[in-house]
């Protein structure tokens, strides 16, 4: 028992000192892109500089934004997205540099050769890969291009492979970035790796304005945030009398009004027609009364009225 306690001690210890030699930093590959967690035994990288992260295609360059927590004492292996693998040499680091102008150029010279086809497509942002092996071209459209002359052209124009690629409104503003209502860089370009199915029964849920400039975002489409408390407001719902019910507190008989689930609280209205606010512990064991509900008229009582 004694040996075997001292075995899983010793197992714990060198999981421990695994843990610890890993340093942890947030990173970007592009400056205006999408924020990454990666590991690195390096422990004195600082906000700007370049390193090379092993990524899907090979070693990719990135730019340090700061460190991100260790965790080191809580229990588990600390999550991260990429491994840093070493810094940037000065010739990585002066390529690196030159990739936005590039990028830069080989949209304009697109766009150019769009309008040149006559094609309905918007584009969207150009990506070069850092060994120059192949370059993304995003782009809009409301319905399928033809662009097997324009990729002919690209080709032509950049010796390289060119792979061109439809994307939606959602992840065209995901690409551009930008600020939301909130004031805050937009959910989809700082974080979001995935986008879930946003409804308008999540901002009902939430008692939220059913006007589309409020629950809207910069592209248009309903808020992806709606689904961050959707799962709360739908558990603290549970339980509780909906508006228009009416209950017996006291031996008084109210009408829900409204609810207020993070509060536990319901607003009601009495028989005199005035406004109460009712705790959780005034309202817990009510009676839910049952509403009458008018008599369906038969069918032949229909078609009857009808011919009179």
């Amino acid at each position: 028992m004694a040996e075997a306690q001292e075995e899983n001690s010793k197992q714990e210890a060198e999981e421990r000192k695994e843990r610890e030699k890993w340093f942890f930093y947030r990173f970007r590959f592009r400056e205006n892109g999408q924020e990454f967690t990666a590991k690195s035994s390096l422990n004195d990288l600082k906000r700007g500089d370049v390193v090379m992260v092993r990524g899907q295609y090979g070693l990719e360059p990135a730019c340090i934004s700061h460190s991100a927590p260790a965790c080191r004492d809580a229990e588990g292996e600390r999550r991260a997205s990429y491994e840093l693998a070493r810094r940037a040499a000065h010739e990585e680091c002066n390529r690196y540099a030159n990739i936005p102008l590039e990028e830069a150029s080989a949209f304009t010279t697109c766009k150019d050769l769009i309008q040149k086809h006559s094609l309905q497509m918007r584009l969207v942002r150009v990506e070069r890969f850092f060994n120059g092996s192949k370059m993304i071209f995003y782009f809009t459209a409301d319905k399928r291009v033809d662009f097997r002359a324009l990729v002919k052209d690209l080709v032509q124009e950049f010796r390289t492979r060119v792979e061109m690629r439809q994307v939606g409104v959602r992840h065209e503003t995901k690409m551009l970035g930008g600020i939301g209502t909130c004031g805050r860089e937009l959910c989809c370009s700082a974080h979001m790796k995935k986008f879930d199915s946003v409804s308008i029964k999540m901002a009902k849920e939430q008692d939220l304005p059913l006007n589309p400039s409020k629950i809207s975002g910069v592209c248009n489409r309903l808020l992806c945030c709606l689904t961050y408390e959707f799962e709360t407001y739908k558990r603290e719902r549970k339980g509780m009398p909906k508006p228009g019910k009416k209950i017996l507190v006291d031996g008084r008989t109210l009408r829900v009004k409204r609810q207020n689930p993070l509060q536990h609280t319901l607003l009601v209205l009495d028989q005199e027609g005035e406004q109460h606010l009712l705790t959780a512990e005034e309202w817990q064991n009510c009676e839910v009364l049952k509403t009458e509900r008018p008599p369906k008229k038969r069918k032949k009582e229909k078609k009857a009225g009808k011919e009179e």
